[in-house]
């Protein structure tokens, strides 16, 4: 299963908003924290705000927020959200030229595929957010966090 750049800054932004829950944090010191641009990131947190993830608040002393608790935020619901195409391969009975695949009736493959993407989504829909967020991981991830900010300023 590969996974689009667009759910892994989401993961990585929930991830800097729950580390920092105790204050509002900005886009551009989120893009800061992971090297990455902040065009790309404004889409990514509309979409999370769309999804009830985060609360962005705009104007001076805006910034963002998660929604709920971080125990409430599946990793799985976030994974849903924001990839737009969960299939494994294009298997399609019928091609894009109306013909009819040759191992349609006895393919089972297809499913077998469908199984495996549901047991990946099993695993991550058992994660949350706070699940991930620990005292002590929290700690070190600050520490991370804090280090490159004075590494490229």
């Amino acid at each position: 299963m590969w996974m689009t750049l667009h759910t892994d800054y989401a993961l990585r932004t929930l991830f800097y908003v729950g580390l920092h829950s105790e204050r509002r944090v900005s886009i551009h010191e989120v893009a800061t924290a992971y090297g990455i641009s902040e065009n790309h990131l404004v889409k990514v947190i509309h979409r999370l705000g769309r999804g009830g993830f985060i609360q962005t608040v705009r104007g001076r002393g805006g910034g963002l927020t998660l929604a709920r608790s971080p125990d409430d935020i599946r990793i799985g619901d976030v994974v849903r959200h924001t990839e737009e195409d969960m299939t494994l391969v294009a298997c399609e009975p019928m091609d894009e030229n109306g013909r009819a695949c040759v191992l349609a009736r006895q393919c089972r493959l297809r499913g077998l595929l469908g199984q495996a993407v549901g047991a990946f989504m099993a695993v991550l829909d058992d994660a949350t957010l706070g699940s991930l967020l620990t005292e002590d991981d929290s700690i070190v991830l600050r520490r991370i966090f804090a280090l490159a900010q004075v590494t490229e300023g």
